[in-house]
């Protein structure tokens, strides 16, 4: 095992960037120790406001994004953050050579029943006279990402992060208050018999989804010859993680139930970061007609379809749509 710093000074990340990387793991070990508390943090339920999604926050969120937005914008290192919680960008420091986007606690739906969360990241570069007020400083592809990850709150505290160099897994040593890295080189193998996907949505999907899902559904008596099994956290931060550790395909498709709304996760706090951690463990993240991390953006809240995972199924799932 090795201590985050030395494990990212042998991939030749840059000084800065791995200060900035510790100080977002600094903002994640008190959100850590937050969700640790539980009931007696005082902080679980929910808030009677709405974000800028129209989703309800429970406290917890308030609270996280707080402490994330706070403790990355006072070190120095960031031009500008934008995050699920807030209506637009927040300017940092005008010299910044970084811009962050995140998702303070993803799955918060889980956080009153003490299930899986995390929080998400993504860490670009940003041009010398970029303007730390404007929010399109964040319209660039996810291909320009220099890190991303999460930080999965389970039974331990795990860091899984790329900086283009593989996607590795750390582990919080609380007894020492530092990320170990306990995996190096994660890799999704190729083909897999488990899927991922909110069942409940299926009337609304458009038809190539529905005759995928179908023929997983049906075994070895349908098509594919093989039965499948489904598992659903209904947070994306614990469904990936489970595709990086034991494969699988996860998938959230566009759908009809709302006709402003066909798509339910955001490109740039959720779909991007874990495109780059799924694309460097050697698996594969789209929408039904393209790369996600080659996707321009519209703006910072907005939302995609995500299939991701094994590469062969991933690729069976395409086939549907063509």
């Amino acid at each position: 095992m090795q201590r985050l710093a030395p494990a990212l000074r042998e991939d030749g990340v840059p000084l800065d960037l791995i200060s900035l990387i510790k100080t977002i793991l600094a903002a994640c070990k008190e959100i850590s120790f937050r969700v640790g508390q539980g009931q007696m943090s005082g902080v679980m339920g929910s808030t009677l406001d709405e974000n800028i999604q129209g989703e309800v926050q429970k406290r917890l969120d308030v609270v996280a994004n707080q402490l994330f937005k706070d403790i990355t914008l006072e070190s120095g290192f960031v031009r500008a953050i934008s995050s699920e919680e807030e209506d637009t960008s927040v300017p940092g420091n005008p010299n910044g050579k970084y811009i962050v986007s995140f998702d303070p606690l993803d799955g918060s739906s889980n956080i009153d029943i003490n299930s899986l969360i995390g929080t998400i990241f993504s860490i670009m570069e940003v041009d010398e006279d970029a303007d730390p007020s404007d929010p399109n400083i964040f319209m660039q592809p996810g291909t320009s990402q220099v890190c991303a990850g999460y930080v999965l709150y389970g039974p331990s505290t795990m860091l899984a992060m790329t900086t283009g160099n593989g996607t590795h897994f750390y582990t919080l040593d609380r007894t020492h208050g530092s990320f170990m890295r306990t995996e190096r080189n994660v890799q999704i193998e190729p083909e897999t018999s488990e899927f991922a996907v909110n069942m409940s949505n299926q009337r609304f999907w458009h038809e190539p989804m529905k005759n995928y899902i179908d023929d997983l559904v049906a075994g070895s008596d349908g098509p594919r010859g093989r039965n499948f099994n489904m598992r659903w956290i209904a947070a994306m931060v614990g469904d990936v993680h489970r595709v990086l550790v034991r494969g699988g395909i996860f998938a959230y498709p566009a759908d009809t139930k709302s006709a402003d709304k066909p798509y339910k996760l955001r490109l740039m706090y959720e779909a991007n970061p874990m495109s780059f951690l799924v694309e460097q463990a050697g698996g594969l993240s789209v929408t039904s007609t393209g790369r996600i991390m080659e996707m321009e953006p519209s703006g910072i809240h907005q939302r995609v379809e995500v299939i991701l995972g094994a590469k062969k199924e991933v690729e069976k799932c395409l086939s549907y749509y063509k």
